[in-house]
């Protein structure tokens, strides 16, 4: 996964904020979230949307009836997509077989093909 390194250091800038600045540079946004729970979650404007301008991180949610409660969970899941943004994998380094795995393989194929040859049986095989 190539992240852009202006969207990881803003994520990173993210992170030290608490939750009330994190929010206020988020675009919030509430709406009617759809299935079970009843008429009282399919009235309200329970569902909560946090969108995080600066690395274009969005998190939803609607698990509760609560808007309140989908809040706080929306923060955490934002948190926990920002923390995901900063990480910077590792280069791998292409690495070639030893020339003593090569043998030790090799030989062990010659085994397996002696092994198979030296059971004879009618036709060859």
């Amino acid at each position: 996964m190539n992240i852009d390194p202006t969207r990881r250091q803003a994520a990173r800038a993210a992170l030290t904020l608490d939750d009330e600045a994190l929010l206020k540079a988020c675009e919030v946004d509430y709406f009617i979230a759809s299935g079970p729970g009843g008429q009282h979650r399919n009235t309200t404007a329970s569902g909560v949307r946090l969108t995080h301008a600066p690395t274009e991180l969005s998190v939803t949610a609607t698990e509760r009836r609560s808007q309140s409660q989908n809040k706080d969970t929306a923060v955490r899941r934002l948190r926990e997509g920002l923390q995901a943004l900063t990480f910077v994998p590792k280069v791998r380094k292409a690495t070639r077989p030893t020339a003593g795995s090569k043998r030790r393989r090799l030989d062990a194929k010659r085994r397996t093909s002696e092994k198979k040859s030296a059971r004879g049986g009618k036709d060859g095989w």
